[in-house]
């Protein structure tokens, strides 16, 4: 099968290596992809949606699998299905569950999903009048896409009233704060769940756990991701079947109602509070990098996975997973998150390690090839994925990779997973 991936993160070079392990036989393609992505398959540079349609007419494409956020808010899966091809993603209309937090809240709201109070609004007077009403901390959201940074966790009424009046200027986000969101600070721990869907049927993978913040405890802002793994111990079966039935089916259901039958995958970011989910935010697309431990856990094919959702033909399938564990450390440029860094050499040592060989591996995101030279282009480089039959196992063998990998000023994260692996000890 010939398969396009649309994308250039460690998100789609996860979702091509799981393709290609399956050793059937497929060509793959990638727009843009990165400078890693091309020992996997071919890089396009076709960034009209109509030419890059045609490109997939012209050449038998049978599959496109759309990556990020920015092309689904775009309307490209629209445009595909214009042109009579098959797409994994949902439409753009759809796609506003992500592409505007002012509509996901108010779909919430209108489908009684559980989710935090809140207010929307343009006024900044309206906004700090519900601030003063809520207990510090809280929460300011900017509507529009942010590459993940648009949410603010102010620890004081001051700091959520300068988060606001920023955002309401263009200071911070540009057009994409001119709405914001206000809500309450949930108090509990926070899981990312995906559900791959066809419009009607769904099939829920298992639970990841995502560390946003840049530094150690979870220190220092929000990033786009320093690491995750799954299937998380936070989660049983209770709070499993709690979720399909409070937000999932409910969402469907909605999506349907709302005239934009849901295909793709719902992330849903959960907040759980004694025992009981609330929705966080909905993405309509995989987390990264929540995907690039997903993959890897997966036994079933992942190509017909995808295929079938694409084709409304979920329910033929059943999508299996591995017991094994998985951990991913994201390696990060010196500056990151707060500006870009000067492009720097990889080096990745020769792996003579039988376990690091055999149970680890590495995504690549933000880099490019240059005379066969590979280089660190700033922001998230590279994902360092290690599975394993516990928790810890998996989480060792990721920074064994980790200590492979050198490039001028990187930068990780040392503690991945410690929530998970301090309720192992206990």
């Amino acid at each position: 099968m010939k398969i396009l991936i649309l994308g250039s993160g460690g998100r789609e070079y996860s979702i091509a290596l799981a393709i290609l392990n399956e050793k059937n036989g497929h060509e793959l393609f990638f727009m843009p992809g990165n400078g890693a992505t091309c020992s996997l398959g071919t890089n396009l540079n076709i960034k009209d949606y109509n030419e890059l349609a045609q490109f997939a007419k012209d050449n038998d494409i049978e599959l496109t699998i759309v990556g990020p956020e920015a092309p689904l808010v775009d309307g490209v899966v629209d445009i595909f299905k214009e042109h009579g091809l098959t797409i994994f993603g949902p439409s753009k209309k759809a796609a506003q569950l992500e592409g505007s937090k002012v509509y996901m809240k108010n779909f919430l709201a209108k489908y009684d999903i559980p989710t935090a109070r809140y207010i929307e609004t343009s006024s900044i007077e309206d906004a700090f009048k519900f601030t003063d009403k809520l207990t510090a901390p809280i929460v300011v959201k900017a509507d529009g896409l942010c590459g993940g940074k648009g949410v603010i966790i102010a620890q004081s009424h001051d700091e959520a009233k300068i988060a606001i009046s920023e955002m309401l200027s263009g200071k911070s986000f540009g057009d994409a704060g001119l709405k914001v969101i206000v809500e309450e600070f949930l108090d509990g721990y926070e899981l990312s769940m995906f559900a791959v869907c066809d419009g009607e049927d769904y099939i829920l993978l298992p639970a990841a756990q995502d560390h946003k913040r840049v530094m150690d405890n979870d220190q220092g802002p929000n990033t786009g991701g320093m690491g995750a793994y799954a299937p998380t111990p936070l989660v049983d079966e209770v709070l499993y079947q709690k979720v399909r039935d409070r937000i999932i089916r409910p969402t469907l259901d909605g999506m349907k109602k709302e005239g934009a039958p849901f295909e793709g995958v719902l992330f849903i970011g959960v907040m759980v509070v004694k025992g009981e989910p609330i929705t966080l935010e909905f993405n309509v697309r995989f987390g990264d990098p929540e995907c690039e431990i997903l993959m890897p856990l997966m036994t079933s094919s992942v190509s017909d996975m995808f295929y079938k959702a694409a084709t409304n033909r979920l329910g033929e399938i059943k999508v299996e997973f591995s017991k094994q564990f998985a951990v991913g450390v994201v390696m990060a440029s010196a500056n990151y998150p707060y500006s870009n860094s000067t492009p720097a050499e990889i080096i990745v040592d020769d792996v003579y390690h039988e376990e690091v060989q055999k149970y680890t591996h590495i995504s690549y995101a933000g880099v490019s090839m240059v005379d066969g030279v590979l280089y660190a282009d700033g922001g998230r480089v590279l994902v360092c994925v290690g599975v394993g039959d516990t928790i810890k196992e998996a989480r060792d063998r990721a920074y064994m990779r980790c200590g492979q990998v050198h490039f001028a000023g990187k930068k990780l994260r040392t503690d991945i997973a410690y929530q998970a692996l301090f309720k192992e000890a206990k």
